[in-house]
């Protein structure tokens, strides 16, 4: 008898515990369903907010058995082919990019995917915003405008073709090609053009910029490869915050106005860790800009980095706190060069730039308050301010055809403030050519520079105005 009543014991016990793991296998089951649906598990009720109707379940069940469950991963991911995009070179894929663009725009940290192995080419587009944070464009393929001035929408700017304006936390990567198709553009017969026989003609001569970020913040532009632009390869206006990483920029030697990176009325900018080669400036910045750091750039050829030119058609120009370091500068006309008009106001002010490499440069360091693109200009009484320049650990060989080292600063506005420190040039084959070329131009020699610099002027001058007096 006595174990009869074990066995019915045992039995009892093996009955309720089924009957427990049923409950929780069809709440758990529950759960799953509702979350495919995007439902999600109600939070335990506060004591001060009413007990729901909606069902409740035990802590001992967890609310996502796999937290890192993978289902619904892909559904920030836009690719351009689900929206019509065929990626074969030919076909016009504007309307796939615009359609990803607008989907991914609606959602947070929405994923705008160009893939790798397709080849696609859309017009000029303006990608706008305001949108949802944490947006990025992910470039893997190749994408490019149309190719040259013959093949253009008559309907499209001429001026521009990627636009990204009003927009807040984007980010452009990826490991693919920007193809900009610059060779018909560049054989324009005319100014700046060369035409294909070296031939120019007067006349309006519009090539479209590859990339312009336009009244934007917190933008973030990495991997990207970049090549042959019509003009510009990427510029930046009215922005602020911006850090670009590892690019790769290039179009021919002789390929007219196809600046690198151009930044204009922008602050608090990173350029970091790119290698630049174009027919134009490496890096130029352009009025209204401040808080500029860059480093580990390698320019070539090219201008060089250029701040300017400022203050045309007597506009007031201010540029500060700008740092140059650690950037290699090879086969190029120009390489640290300071450019003003006459006429302009402003201020150029508190500029560094350290551990600079010099390979094989013309106009190694170079102010030149005489700007001009013509024969045509004439002397004028007024110009921008250049002071707080420091150019040090500047070394390396010059192209013998110019002095390395040319300080042309303003009659009436001296430039102020200049400091050499352990600046070595040398002739990268003959002899040395001349001395540097000082005009106007003060400041201090913490080290003896090669070649010596004798005309810089020691001190300040008498009639030395502050910053503030120009306007910035």
């Amino acid at each position: 008898m006595e174990s009869i009543r074990e066995l019915l014991l045992i039995l009892l016990a093996v009955i309720l515990l089924v009957q427990n793991l049923s409950n929780v296998e069809a709440r758990y089951h529950h759960h799953k369903k509702q979350k495919n649906k995007g439902s999600t598990v109600p939070p335990p009720a506060s004591p001060e907010t009413p007990v729901s109707s909606s069902p409740s379940y035990s802590p001992s069940v967890p609310s996502d058995p796999y937290p890192n469950d993978p289902v619904n991963s892909t559904d920030c991911i836009f690719d351009v082919r689900d929206y019509g995009a065929v990626g074969d070179g030919s076909a016009d894929d504007t309307a796939a990019f615009r359609a990803a663009w607008k989907a991914a725009c609606a959602v947070e940290a929405g994923v705008v995917l160009a893939p790798s192995d397709y080849v696609f080419k859309i017009t000029s587009t303006i990608f706008s915003g305001p949108c949802k944070p944490g947006l990025v464009f992910q470039l893997d393929g190749v994408l490019m405008p149309p190719d040259g001035p013959d093949t253009w929408p008559k309907a499209d700017s001429r001026k521009q073709w990627l636009v990204f304006y009003k927009l807040d936390d984007m980010t452009f990567t990826g490991k693919g090609t920007i193809e900009g198709n610059g060779q018909p553009w560049w054989d324009l017969p005319c100014k700046p053009h060369r035409g294909p026989n070296g031939s120019t003609s007067s006349g309006p001569c519009d090539s479209p910029a590859l990339i312009r970020f336009f009244m934007s913040s917190n933008l973030v532009v990495s991997g990207l490869t970049i090549q042959n632009s019509p003009q510009f390869h990427m510029k930046f206006d009215g922005c602020e915050g911006v850090m670009i990483d590892k690019l790769s920029i290039s179009s021919p030697k002789l390929s007219p106005n196809t600046d690198g990176i151009h930044i204009e009325n922008t602050k608090s900018v990173g350029i970091y860790n790119s290698m630049i080669s174009n027919g134009d400036d490496c890096i130029s910045i352009g009025t209204g800009c401040s808080d500029v750091d860059i480093a580990d750039v390698t320019c070539g050829p090219s201008h060089g980095i250029s701040i300017g030119s400022l203050g045309a058609h007597y506009s007031q120009a201010c540029v500060s706190n700008i740092t140059v370091r650690n950037a290699i500068i090879r086969e190029s006309d120009n390489g640290l060069r300071i450019k003003t008009w006459q006429g302009g106001t402003g201020c150029v002010s508190d500029l560094s730039f350290e551990n600079i490499q010099m390979e094989n440069v013309r106009n190694c360091i170079n102010i030149d308050q005489y700007y001009c693109l013509s024969k045509e200009c004439l002397n004028q009484t007024s110009a921008v301010f250049v002071t707080g320049i420091t150019y040090r650990n500047i070394k390396g060989t010059y192209d013998v055809r110019t002095p390395p080292i040319h300080f042309a600063c303003s009659d009436t506005v001296p430039c102020t403030k200049i400091t050499m420190a352990e600046v070595e040039l040398l002739p990268y084959e003959g002899q040395l050519l001349d001395d540097p070329f000082c005009w106007n131009a003060y400041g201090t020699q913490e080290t003896l520079t090669i070649p010596p610099i004798d005309c810089l002027q020691e001190g300040e001058p008498q009639s030395e105005q502050e910053v503030s007096a120009y306007g910035c």
